[in-house]
């Protein structure tokens, strides 16, 4: 099953295991309203953003339902972190509810493909262990989109909240 607490890399990134210490980092590059057209909500503080990577790191949600692997992705030339990725996997395996991916990536290093090879690579490892692959993605939102579909994800008719499911099974 994927390592949850581990990093790996891809021909340009590297993926490490998220952790409180990341916000500090990351909170400038996501203290942008645009990122949260799509998905809602808006920009954490520096403190809220702490506190959420703080409880991420459980890797297990509070009800003991899913696990939970959130990656921060960097640039492997240059080490800047560009965005994170997420998988959120239920805790009864491969064999019943679709591993949930999602991804972000900060607006400078936005459309360099980031998204699409972290997603990809994160699905990937997740079909490799058995798990089909699923993401809700906002019917206006087509570069989350294309992510999905480099990923090897086709959209279904399937909506919830809003948002169109994209799954992958291999």
């Amino acid at each position: 099953m994927i390592d949850l607490d581990a990093g790996w890399e891809t021909a340009r990134l590297a993926l490490e295991p998220l952790t409180r210490e990341h916000a500090a980092e990351l909170a400038p590059a996501l203290d942008d309203e645009d990122l949260h057209r799509f998905t809602g909500g808006a920009p954490l503080s520096l403190a809220a953003l702490t506190e959420r990577y703080g409880m991420l790191t459980a890797r297990r949600s509070p009800d003991g339902r899913h696990l939970w692997g959130n990656w921060v992705v960097r640039e492997r030339e240059t080490g800047a972190a560009v965005g994170t990725v997420q998988a959120t996997l239920p805790v009864t395996g491969p064999g019943g509810a679709p591993a949930e991916v999602a991804w972000i990536v900060t607006r400078h290093a936005q459309g360099r493909g980031y998204a699409k090879e972290a997603a990809r690579s994160v699905a990937d490892r997740l079909v490799a262990d058995g798990w089909s692959v699923a993401a809700f993605i906002h019917q206006e939102h087509l570069a989350s989109q294309a992510v999905a579909r480099a990923a090897g994800m086709a959209i279904t008719g399937i909506v919830r909240d809003g948002e169109q499911r994209w799954f992958r099974r291999d």
